[in-house]
């Protein structure tokens, strides 16, 4: 028969063992025999703890990492959550990352340090205090606000599912002292967010006139609205007579020494990402030239110096080093996309192929976040000129 008694005994030795191991101050017998060590003193250093019994001393220390476990940092709660959702393959390694980089900036480098404080020790209306500070503090736009309150929703609520707090997070959130107008307002002209018709123009007449395999990967930006790192990530079998399968992308983020990783994922940046692009007969000669790309190697693009896959900074570069040698405003490969989605939403595209060639889920984000207008000033001159009843005030005023 087993002795329940006698296994549990065992299991806790184990369990003391185990935190005993994780000590990583010495223990020594002083020459007053007592035994000494030393603990962390809360404020980054360490204090001295003495007691006359070597098994005293070891429950003290016992006591101490129980504690600390029963109530962590935020920094601590904040790791386990957002290493737990890589782990669980609920984020990827580039999300992880970016998220990590906004907790130092709100929770690590800010002058409260939150980072640094018991979780426990911390209240619902402290934690209100801090979200709304931190919106003065550093001017946050709304996006980056929700963005903000999205982290604290996160690893609260993996807090509070360790029973760790026991304020309701959702009633904590919804409870802010934060209007509409204290968000940053970011206004972004149109020149500003797309390629107007001349500057694109002018764009893809140079790349056509200077094919090298970066213009390609610019002139195929500005033929199909694909996303930079979808372009770089194109293997030969993804291009299929009429159209262009998306299938991954290239991501960065940071390994286990700390060093920035830049690698291929085999899934887009969303779900709605996977798509099939349709290309025009009139570009098809893109297609055929994307076939002739390194035709012998797995990936379309390639550095021409080392015959390694093109990153996407490469890409970004090269259209920077074109924009100031055409004399365009400088725009971001992401300005190429919108410019794309713009160009359907002007021709009045359906709701099936705008999303299609987009990778969206609704057109009302098309609309809201890509939608501009292309028109050159002298442009819309020319358009207003042409409107009857403008033209008849223009008419009377020089009349008059």
């Amino acid at each position: 028969m087993i002795d329940v008694s006698s296994v549990l005994t065992k299991i806790e030795k184990m369990k003391r063992q185990e935190i005993l191991n994780k000590h990583t101050y010495k223990i020594w017998q002083g020459k007053d025999g007592s035994w000494k060590t030393h603990l962390p003193d809360g404020k980054g250093g360490r204090k001295l703890v003495s007691k006359r019994k070597r098994e005293k001393l070891e429950e003290t220390i016992i006591a101490y990492y129980k504690e600390e476990a029963e109530n962590p940092t935020v920094k601590e709660v904040f790791d386990e959550w957002n290493d737990r959702r890589l782990e669980l393959k609920k984020i990827s390694p580039s999300t992880h990352l970016r998220t990590v980089q906004f907790f130092e900036r709100h929770f690590i480098r800010d002058k409260e340090k939150m980072a640094n404080q018991k979780i426990k020790a911390i209240s619902a209306m402290e934690w209100q205090e801090f979200l709304e500070k931190q919106l003065a503090r550093y001017d946050l736009t709304a996006k980056a606000f929700s963005s903000l309150k999205g982290i604290v929703r996160g690893f609260l609520k993996r807090a509070k599912k360790r029973e760790l707090i026991h304020f309701s997070v959702d009633e904590m959130l919804e409870d802010l002292d934060v209007s509409e107008r204290e968000f940053k307002r970011v206004i972004h002209e149109d020149y500003e967010e797309v390629y107007d018709e001349d500057e694109t123009e002018k764009m893809v007449t140079y790349l056509k006139d200077n094919l090298d395999v970066h213009n390609m990967a610019i002139l195929l930006m500005f033929a199909t609205g694909m996303r930079i790192g979808e372009i770089v990530a194109l293997k030969h079998e993804d291009v299929e007579d009429g159209y262009i399968k998306v299938r991954r992308t290239e991501t960065r983020y940071k390994d286990a020494t700390g060093h920035y990783v830049t690698t291929i994922k085999d899934y887009p940046k969303t779900k709605a990402g996977v798509r099939n692009i349709v290309i025009p007969d009139e570009t098809g000669w893109i297609e055929t030239k994307l076939k002739l790309l390194n035709p012998f190697g797995e990936y379309i693009f390639i550095q021409p110096k080392n015959g390694e896959r093109m990153k996407a900074q490469a890409v970004r570069r090269r259209l920077q080093q074109l924009c100031t040698k055409l004399k365009i405003y400088q725009k971001s490969p992401h300005k190429v996309r919108k410019t794309y989605g713009t160009i359907l939403m002007d021709a009045n595209a359906d709701d099936n192929l705008l999303l299609q060639q987009m990778g969206h889920v609704d057109r009302n984000v098309s609309e809201r976040h890509y939608h501009r207008n292309r028109k050159s000033i002298e442009q819309k001159r020319k358009i207003l000129e042409k409107i009857p009843d403008l033209r008849a005030i223009a008419n009377e005023t020089k009349e008059a």
